[in-house]
């Protein structure tokens, strides 16, 4: 197994009103501007951080998503595991997932009953897009190249039970019964934790269910039905709304996406609630692909790139963004939920990693 090699760290400086989230970041992207963008899953709200000095992001400003899109905050964290960026447009997905509450530790009783408790939270069926213009996330823009054309805020319509996408794989062959029963995250049931965005094709890696050792990747198209509200398009065989793309990643579900050129960068990891090994794997060709498929490590496809370095019960990699460093354009920036100790600087800045990528 390639060992991966660390290149260096980057400083991210948070204000004093979200020194809490710097131990629960799940999702980063870079955008051309040079911002950072990065999300939690304990917040309803978007972060951005921007250069101030070398290898060191500052200037924290908070974006509440509620400012431009229409949901409830007082329903809950959304659980933000994915962002990308695209063509104008801020991308950022939410997890899907059901979730069973958790034992404390101080009352065995509670902890019994609690572990009995499955929880549904509408913010958690959340995929959204948000136009972003001189560093700011905006209701609506004009296109840069047509300004007769308005890009506008939106995210995939709702529905009772979740959203288009998820009534959309309830009569799924191999994903219905973990969207029917429902089968928590972390308990190998339905938990989106990656998103890639390339002009209309989204790309959603999921952490579970993984199948008899296959990780799944969704892929969706969405067109604007209305102002604000997104609908998938039907881009499938026989009518459907989403492809799947088995992937072999040695057992591991999907932790995040990213970009490098035409190929995907796959984070890799347990879908239960332990510590284990993180891989990182390229995935090629999947642009090409017109319908389902299937990707073994034989073909020369699916390449598994390195290892993540292990420690147990901290430092478990959750975001993922090309970063040109040291001279490196391919270098992979990765943030961490639950860091270890030695990654916080004072109380409000925290240490994120850049790795080799490698052609």
């Amino acid at each position: 197994m390639p060992e991966s090699f660390l290149l260096g760290r980057l400083l991210l400086q948070f204000n004093s009103e979200a020194a809490d989230i710097i131990t629960d970041l799940s999702a980063v992207a870079l955008t051309p501007d040079g911002h950072l963008w990065l999300g939690s899953d304990e917040t309803t709200s978007i972060e951005r951080l921007s250069p101030v000095a070398p290898h060191i992001f500052g200037e924290h400003q908070r974006f509440a998503i509620a400012d431009f899109i229409d949901f409830s905050e007082q329903a809950g964290e959304i659980d933000i595991e994915g962002i990308d960026f695209n063509s104008d447009y801020l991308w950022f997905v939410a997890s899907h997932s059901t979730k069973r509450k958790k034992a404390k530790g101080q009352d065995p009783n509670k902890d019994i009953q609690n572990l009995a408790k499955i929880e549904t939270e509408v913010n958690r069926y959340l995929l959204a897009r948000i136009p972003v213009k001189n560093g700011s996330l905006c209701k609506s823009i004009s296109h840069p190249e047509n300004s007769k054309n308005q890009l506008k805020a939106g995210y995939l319509q709702p529905t009772k039970t979740g959203n288009l996408l998820t009534d959309a794989l309830k009569d799924d062959s191999h994903l219905g019964l973990y969207l029917s029963v429902p089968i928590p995250s972390k308990e190998n049931g339905f938990d989106i934790e990656g998103l890639a965005v390339r002009g209309n094709r989204i790309f959603l890696g999921l952490r579970g269910p993984v199948l008899r050792g296959w990780a799944i990747i969704l892929e969706i198209e969405v067109q604007e039905s209305k102002q604000g509200v997104l609908k998938l398009k039907a881009i499938g065989e026989s009518g459907k709304f989403y492809k799947k793309h088995f992937v072999d990643l040695n057992g591991l579900g999907v932790r995040e996406l990213c970009w490098n050129g035409e190929d995907l960068i796959v984070l890799a990891g347990p879908t239960m609630t332990l510590s284990g090994a993180m891989r990182v794997f390229r995935l090629k060709g999947i642009l090409g692909r017109s319908g389902d498929s299937i990707t073994g490590q034989d073909g020369g496809d699916l390449e598994v790139l390195f290892d993540l370095p292990f420690k147990v019960g901290t430092d478990n990699a959750e975001g993922l963004s090309l970063f040109p460093y040291l001279g490196e354009q391919n270098s992979l920036l990765v943030v961490y939920d639950s860091p270890d100790a030695g990654r916080m600087v004072e109380k409000n800045g925290i240490l994120a990693d850049i790795f080799r990528l490698g052609l």
